[in-house]
């Protein structure tokens, strides 16, 4: 990263910055000779009493003393992905939520307050994509209430690392005392490679509805109450794809939704002993298959952060990040 101007090392941000993506350089200890000096990029949410935020694209925050900074610039955005599909937050944002319509919801202005009895945070959180119509902390006060009178705890979904994306929110929801509970990644790429992996997708079984042996493989549903079938099959176009198992129970499961040009890849589990033979590779294929021929031609997944053996798969089949995501709870609660 490049610092300098006429040779020598500038500080070219300023509190007025807060908001913008910037690049900065400090030094880790006095300065002195030996010193060890550190790079930081990210979007600048806050510069008080010395102290500058920045939250990385991970969601990650960094505290730096302005006393220890000896370089910084904003930087532009991170660079358009130069293979596969191109998407904005704003767009990527609404596709993935479709995928989870909540049995009720609520507009708080350009947020939306969704309930589902619990099942799913995605399902049960605000999304929060535009301006409440109200202060930010009058607005989370109502979040609260709303939660509270469903016996739920308020989270929000907020998100990071992409053009567009709500740093800024973030910082405001750790100031004001709710905490980062869960990140995932959201990931894209192009359908047709997947739908063209060398796959045996014969085994694997499509339907347009969620059956007693699915749910029995799915890790999420618990005791599947009404609110957990609600969820799973709304969307614009939603399949269920499983393979046959022993005891009633698949071997493997999947979901896709199938909305414009997006195919959303959710509930790819196998069963343990039945890992790495490909299971999971089927499954995508087969409902790639099927999105493709409803004209899907794009598509995304969520992972979280610490499932290396998903990313391991998804990196195969050329899924790269787009953004992260975190719920964000009301600490109290």
């Amino acid at each position: 990263m490049e610092f300098t101007g006429g040779g020598r090392l500038e500080i070219r941000v300023t509190s007025a910055d807060v908001g913008k993506r910037v690049s900065v350089r400090c030094v880790t200890d006095s300065g002195e000779a030996g010193g060890m000096f550190t790079d930081t990029v990210g979007v600048l949410t806050s510069w008080d009493e010395g102290v500058l935020l920045i939250t990385r694209r991970s969601g990650e925050t960094v505290r730096i003393a302005e006393s220890s900074l000896v370089a910084g610039k904003v930087v532009p955005a991170a660079p358009a992905r130069r293979r596969g599909p191109s998407a904005t937050f704003a767009e990527l944002a609404r596709a993935t939520a479709r995928a989870w319509e909540p049995v009720e919801s609520e507009a708080l202005g350009e947020w939306t307050l969704r309930s589902s009895d619990g099942f799913t945070r995605r399902a049960n959180s605000v999304l929060p994509l535009g301006d409440p119509g109200l202060p930010v902390a009058e607005a989370l006060t109502y979040v609260r209430e709303w939660y509270a009178d469903r016996r739920l705890p308020p989270y929000v979904q907020a998100a990071t690392g992409a053009e567009g994306a709500q740093e800024l929110l973030c910082a405001e929801l750790e100031r004001l005392g709710w905490r980062r509970e869960v990140s995932a990644e959201v990931r894209i790429g192009a359908l047709a490679p997947i739908g063209d992996l060398d796959a045996d997708v014969s085994a694997v079984h499509l339907s347009r509805s969620v059956d007693e042996a699915w749910l029995r493989r799915y890790q999420r549903s618990g005791e599947p109450g009404p609110a957990v079938r609600t969820v799973l099959a709304s969307g614009p176009s939603v399949w269920f794809a499983t393979v046959a198992g022993k005891d009633g129970v698949p071997a493997a499961i999947g979901r896709c939704v199938v909305d414009g040009r997006w195919a959303g890849f959710m509930a790819v589990e196998v069963d343990p002993e039945l890992r790495r033979r490909g299971l999971a590779t089927s499954v995508m294929t087969a409902l790639a298959r099927r999105a493709l021929d409803e004209g899907a031609s794009a598509a995304w997944l969520q992972v979280e952060a610490d499932n290396d053996g998903a990313r391991a798969l998804y990196d195969g089949m050329g899924f790269a990040p787009h953004h992260h995501y975190h719920h964000y709870r009301w600490a109290e609660a």
